[in-house]
């Protein structure tokens, strides 16, 4: 008794679909050396978005304090990035600004991915002249640059970051909408809507509680493709001076201001610049990465 009793107990017991799935997309995701160096990278940024005003040697310099007597120094053990035109150490103000850049990439991601999934999501469900009434607001927005409409919405907000964050996310949820308009089409005549519904679930349920939530799979995917870009187009704003107010570091303003000193002074420019690429580079990895991860099937 006692012996059947062991050897029932050693056999293991069969992993959940679900774990099994999981397992192995991180499996994959591991096996593949640039999505681990993406997400390295984004951790890296988080980091410094998050804790870089208390890591930078220098934290008065982004308050505004200058050091006119330490100006244009080269890289050095010092200075790390060198100095700029007002002395103020390029390295602390590089990692001051990825708090500006990177939060309001990551807010201008979420407000898009928030307001596109509502769009998309009673497109797709309503459907008829909902539908066409939304697309056809969604193909208007997506005849104007979202660029261009970004200025044209920050010009006459003014300066600063929740303007920033507002006039650029309006220009993002278009491509959102498509995409979970897409899904929700699909997904809802499934078997388990159908069920949902017989059993006297509302139409509002439906979509928020058995819909939506098994459409954010490709959603979270483009959310991490878009994060790069994003912060690129942070940075757009604040090179042309439609970003944040002074003193307050960010990497394209930094840019706008070193390009004067260019090629003589070559660091003010490109340690912002390299910070933006690797910003770029770092999500569009973790996006292919995580994108390996839910589908598979996309895998070339």
């Amino acid at each position: 008794m006692t012996s059947k009793m062991s050897s029932s107990s050693a056999v293991p017991r069969p992993r959940s679909a679900g774990r099994e799935a999981w397992r192995r997309g991180l499996y994959r995701f591991a096996q593949s050396r640039l999505s681990v160096l993406g997400l390295a990278i984004v951790a890296l940024l988080v980091l410094m978005a998050l804790a870089g005003p208390w890591l930078a040697p220098y934290p008065e310099h982004l308050e505004g304090a200058v050091s006119t007597a330490a100006r244009f120094q080269p890289p050095s053990a010092q200075h790390w990035f060198g100095t700029n035109e007002m002395g103020q150490d390029v390295f602390s103000l590089v990692m001051g600004g990825a708090r500006v850049s990177v939060l309001a990439g990551l807010a201008v991601v979420l407000l898009g991915a928030l307001a596109g999934t509502l769009v998309g999501g009673i497109a797709g469900f309503a459907g008829g002249w909902t539908d066409d009434l939304l697309m056809r607001l969604t193909d208007l927005k997506l005849t104007i640059p979202g660029l261009l409409l970004a200025m044209a919405v920050a010009a006459a907000l003014g300066p600063g970051i929740f303007n920033m964050v507002v006039a650029i996310a309006l220009s993002w949820w278009p491509g959102f909408a498509r995409l979970v308009r897409g899904e929700v089409i699909a997904r809802k005549e499934d078997l388990y809507v159908t069920a949902a519904r017989a059993i006297g679930a509302r139409p509002a349920r439906l979509l928020l509680v058995h819909i939506l939530p098994n459409v954010m799979t490709p959603v979270i995917v483009k959310m991490s493709l878009d994060m790069g870009f994003a912060i690129l187009t942070v940075a757009s704003l604040g090179f042309i001076g439609i970003g944040v107010k002074p003193p307050t570091p960010e990497w394209g303003s930094l840019l706008s201001v070193a390009r004067s000193y260019m090629p003589e002074f070559w660091w003010t420019a490109i340690f912002p610049g390299l910070a933006i690429f690797l910003a770029v580079f770092g999500f569009n990895l973790l996006g292919d990465g995580l994108r390996d991860v839910f589908d598979p099937r996309s895998r070339r």
